[in-house]
């Protein structure tokens, strides 16, 4: 699948992209699916009268001025509309089938079970009396497993965004039971990712992978936010410590202290957010059902999560008491250790890019935020073990109840609709996949407006770095005695 624009390119390279030519309807600004809606309709805004025709306008000064994303590459906000989306995407795309949901689900398992029997069987010191070549076979298994596992992951994902079948109650039912195995409490995520999707992009109200401010960044390394622009290096060993901290426990941490969430909890509609902030024991994790991730009418499916969590927890229990807990932990611990692992890598770089903005809430709005995701390629792996959910994400925060085999052939539609806005980066496949888990630790620092930037242009933040890559941070005079 050939990407409209790519954002594998030298931090030198000014990326060229053509538009497709849309008329805008103003009126159709509403989400296709009530599970992709945003919480309130975009609010009319510059973006409606198609802002890339304005700029080219002869003599017509920019209403936001100058934004220039980390390759300082020129970005405009998206000038498009949901429903434009909705009609460019072949109808058959949105139908759902349960038998197909199933099988799948079926064959993750399937695959799960049967690598369990192979090496459980074939993998023993009577067929294979050299230690270290059962602990690299070993080593194999929990590989595989930790693939299958994410597979099934996400396919209990489909669940949650109701794209598995046309049924609820099957939808809630199986994604309840697999996500509970893999110790995911169903309902509770469910909830909080559908505010995720509901506010992609924004500051103060995304729920994943937030980026931290200049003024954040600052605090976190003792400096004073005009100093960030004169900082030395970060040294790599520092962006390795980080970044092998959240593969390896970035998932549990954040379903205990909302870890890369938002932290405006006393600002949320819910009202539940009083005195409540992210970290260890301070209100907010996805296990409480008073949290101020959600209402009180949530109260008995997180509870119902937990219980979901309380099972398997008591039957891994069993199985280490019976079989041994050096057996468990490498049957299922470090497997799901991998599969915590692939799972934020794929979020992570989903909305993690030198070319992505975010936006302050004075600047976003729906259509604007769901564009504020990538997709990219990781091969077979991706395509086939992990339902394409690297390969479609930017339609998949548009449409999210179409389901992932239609999901291809969807995007394309949608491609014609968003040209430049469209982002991917295919460059490498896999290996081009995993390189960005490390570049994009290592330049995506902080976010801030360009220097450019007016008006409500000001409220579009791009990546910026004290490692000398890419377009300069601002320079800030320090503050007066």
């Amino acid at each position: 699948m050939a990407p409209a624009t790519s954002s594998g390119v030298s931090s030198r390279q000014a990326m060229r992209r053509t538009a497709t030519s849309t008329t805008v309807d103003t009126d159709a600004s509403a989400p296709a699916t009530a599970s992709g809606s945003p919480m309130d309709s975009p609010r009319p805004s510059a973006s409606s009268t198609s802002l890339s025709s304005m700029s080219e306008m002869e003599g017509e000064a920019k209403p936001m001025g100058v934004l220039l994303d980390l390759h300082g590459n020129e970005f405009e906000v998206p000038d498009f509309t949901i429903k434009q989306l909705h009609d460019a995407i072949p109808k058959h795309c949105f139908e759902r089938s349960a038998a197909k949901g199933l099988y799948y689900v079926a064959r993750d398992i399937a695959l799960l079970a049967t690598t369990f029997y192979l090496f459980h069987t074939y993998l023993t010191p009577e067929n294979v009396p050299a230690y270290p070549a059962r602990v690299a076979g070993w080593a194999v298994y929990t590989f595989l497993q930790g693939l299958f596992g994410t597979g099934l992951w996400v396919m209990a994902h489909e669940c949650g965004h109701q794209s598995f079948s046309p049924s609820k109650v099957l939808n809630d039912t199986v994604g309840w039971i697999c996500h509970s195995a893999l110790l995911v409490p169903y309902f509770s995520w469910k909830i909080s990712h559908g505010k995720h999707h509901k506010a992609t992009g924004h500051m103060e109200r995304d729920m994943v992978f937030v980026p931290k401010t200049r003024q954040e960044r600052a605090s976190r390394i003792g400096k004073m936010v005009h100093e960030l622009n004169e900082l030395c290096e970060e040294t790599p060993i520092a962006t390795l410590i980080h970044l092998v901290g959240q593969q390896l426990i970035g998932w549990p941490n954040y379903l205990l202290t909302n870890v890369t969430g938002h932290n405006y909890h006393e600002r949320q509609r819910e009202g539940r957010g009083k005195g409540k902030a992210n970290g260890f024991l301070r209100g907010v994790n996805h296990y409480n059902p008073s949290s101020p991730l959600y209402e009180a009418k949530d109260a008995k499916l997180i509870v119902l999560s937990d219980i979901g969590i309380a099972i398997t927890a008591s039957v891994l229990a069993y199985l280490g008491n019976t079989y041994g807990w050096k057996n468990m932990l490498v049957w299922y611990f470090i497997p799901y250790l991998w599969v915590n692992h692939w799972l934020v890598a794929i979020t992570f770089l989903q909305h993690t890019d030198p070319t992505l903005p975010h936006y302050t809430p004075e600047a976003w709005n729906y259509v604007r935020g769901a564009a504020a995701t990538i997709d990219r390629e990781f091969g077979f792996i991706g395509r086939q073990l992990l339902h394409g959910i690297i390969e479609t994400h930017v339609l998949h925060h548009y449409v999210s109840t179409i389901p992932f085999y239609n999901a291809d052939e969807a995007t394309e539609g949608i491609k014609k609709v968003m040209g430049k806005h469209y982002r991917a980066d295919t460059k490498g496949g896999s290996l081009g996949f995993l390189a960005s888990l490390w570049k994009n630790a290592r330049v995506c620092q902080w976010v801030e407006p360009s220097e450019g930037a007016k008006g409500e242009g000001k409220g579009v933040l791009f990546f910026r770095n004290s490692n000398g890559v890419g377009t300069k941070p601002l320079q800030l005079a320090p503050p007066t005695q």
